[in-house]
């Protein structure tokens, strides 16, 4: 540094310095004003059998949420599959929009489409943007619509600090999340929808002839690790939301705004080693334990109901916008106030189902596997065959010991009583479907 350089300039400055630099504090306090995410980093660990939160850093903070969006993306596209409304070989089609979107993608050009398995698995592994657009356009008519949706599916799950703008995380200043509600959200795709939540462990799968490798380096790398999802854009920094399972304990934790996706994985490493020992194994009851008073997810229980909520209102029965080289056109069966309202907060409250987690503690078991893909695939079975008996019921498995070997049973539960458990069994077993009704 030259001498100069350090001495203090004792003039008084002229009219035209003195403007500059009110025009910068200006600036300054109004960008200062305005960050909302201006928290660098943002971490989170919860027991998942308990709520109980074991480490927090600024678990509150707005933040980006990058590709960690698709995980609500992925929500959705479960609760269609498990209503019936789509199944795995449903094809999903590709708009001029979708087809358009920047990397990672899987290349679909527009007109051609995948089914909605490909497009699940390019998501939990490649990130593709392109996948993810297309299914939100194909779930919500638009992918506008689809955001709307996203939204009022955060806020009936208690994310009451996230909003979406997008099915897929690119860049959106209006689209913003916290560590607290990504816990939520993967707790919730792992209660609700166990019969999927494999698909959080495929490390990588065959697209035509091109194998897709995943981006979750954790997966293998960490004994009991089985997902969930990385993201990442400029703007947020390296994001990663990891359930770990292992002996009886079960966490999820989320770390936000890493420096880089090494630093990031390695805290997250860090915080599985540290906090899962200190984890219980004991679950049911209350989400969170009741004298934890002072933890950011201080009613996990309230936040995150165990019951679904049902997005509100059926997929808009409209095409996919078909595109000029103008850009997309909206649908005309999607009235303006419609689109408008994918840019407000929902207020609306939507009437939750009932599922596994319901109090009565009714479930009814239609099979005991060897394996846990095999229970999974007598709950797809099962549901198709008897969509209207298990509407409001949601499946999920059971591991058990017997003389020393694991087996997994496939169970249904949401039953509001005793009677309504056995009405369900008697109707299933009409449908030649073998069945018992048990309280656990």
């Amino acid at each position: 540094m030259r001498q100069a350089s350090a001495r203090i300039i004792s003039e008084t400055p002229s009219p035209l310095r003195t403007a500059k630099a009110l025009v910068a504090a200006l600036v300054l306090v109004i960008v200062t004003s305005t960050m909302t995410l201006a928290a660098p980093h943002s971490a989170l660990v919860i027991d998942a059998n308990t709520g109980k939160t074991l480490y927090s850093s600024d678990a509150n903070s707005r933040r980006y949420p990058a590709s960690l969006t698709k995980m609500m993306t992925l929500y959705l596209t479960f609760e269609a599959l498990a209503k019936g409304k789509i199944s795995k070989s449903t094809r999903v089609p590709f708009s001029a929009n979708a087809a358009a979107e920047p990397p990672t993608k899987l290349g679909v050009k527009k007109g051609d489409s995948i089914t909605v398995e490909t497009a699940i698995l390019s998501m939990v592994t490649k990130s593709a943007n392109d996948a993810a657009t297309a299914t939100g356009e194909f779930l919500g008519g638009s992918e506008e619509n689809f955001a709307r949706m996203m939204t009022s599916k955060a806020r009936a799950l208690g994310m009451k600090s996230t909003v979406f703008r997008n099915a897929n995380g690119l860049p959106n200043t209006g689209q913003f999340t916290t560590a607290h509600d990504m816990a939520i959200l993967g707790i919730a795709l792992r209660e609700h929808f166990p019969q999927y939540y494999h698909y959080f462990s495929v490390r990588s799968f065959m697209y035509g002839k091109r194998r897709i490798n995943g981006h979750n380096r954790l997966l293998g790398r960490i004994k009991g690790v089985d997902g969930i999802k990385t993201g990442y854009t400029r703007a947020s920094g390296f994001n990663l939301v990891t359930s770990v399972a292992d002996n009886g304990r079960h966490l999820v934790a989320v770390v936000m705004g890493g420096s880089s996706g090494r630093s990031r994985d390695n805290e997250m490493a860090h915080l599985i080693k540290k906090y899962l020992p200190k984890a219980s194994r004991r679950g049911g009851g209350d989400l969170i334990a009741k004298n934890d008073n002072t933890s950011p997810v201080a009613a996990i229980a309230k936040l995150l109901p165990k019951q679904d909520a049902p997005i509100p209102g059926d997929r808009p029965e409209t095409r996919i916008a078909s595109t000029t080289d103008d850009g997309p056109t909206p649908p005309a069966a999607i009235p303006v106030t419609a689109v408008a309202q994918a840019y407000a907060e929902p207020e609306q409250s939507i009437d939750p189902v009932r599922t596994a987690s319901v109090p009565s503690g009714w479930v009814v078991q239609v099979a005991s596997t060897p394996t846990q893909a095999g229970a999974h695939h007598f709950l797809e079975t099962t549901s198709q065959k008897a969509k209207a008996v298990l509407a409001d019921a949601s499946g999920f498995t059971m591991a058990f010991q017997k003389n020393g070997t694991t087996y997994y049973r496939a169970r249904f539960g949401g039953f509001g009583s005793k009677d309504d458990a056995w009405d369900a069994c008697r109707a299933l077993k009409k449908k030649k479907i073998a069945c018992y009704a048990i309280q656990q």
